[in-house]
């Protein structure tokens, strides 16, 4: 297994795919990564040599990768909030923030649904189903 960028490569992987399994690089971003460094994107991990892997790492030390990325995120996201811009709102709600709508759709980010005030009458014939009712004198 070839450890890249904090990240165990497995040696069944062809090399193309194994460099999208790195957070911030994507099927093309791999392509032009390989193409730099003169590699062949259908060679397998364990066919890479010491040279191949240090070509690659050599080129990926130009991009921000894995930690390094997430840390860039997190603190764009609260620079938005801390502006109190609308993307920053959003955010904090935890609610789409590019503009999809919400009133449908979003249930990744919105979450389960929750009825509100459709059950009335089912829940209270339930809690008066439990409970014997006292008449009044």
């Amino acid at each position: 297994m070839a450890r890249i960028s904090g990240v165990e490569l497995q040696d069944n992987w062809k090399v193309g795919y194994a460099l999208t399994r790195i957070r911030g690089i994507g099927w093309a971003l791999s392509e032009r990564l390989l193409d730099a460094a003169k590699v062949d994107k259908t060679k397998r991990i364990s066919d890479l040599s010491s040279e191949d892997l240090s070509k690659i790492s050599a080129q990926l030390d130009k991009y921000s990768l894995e930690g390094e990325l997430a840390r860039q995120v997190k603190t764009n996201i609260s620079r938005l909030q801390a502006i109190a811009s609308y993307r920053g709102s959003r955010h904090q709600r935890n609610l789409p923030s590019r503009g999809q709508r919400t009133r449908r759709n979003a249930r990744t980010k919105r979450g389960k649904r929750k009825t509100v005030g459709a059950f009335k009458k089912e829940v209270l014939s339930k809690i008066t189903a439990g409970k014997p009712v006292e008449e009044k004198k």
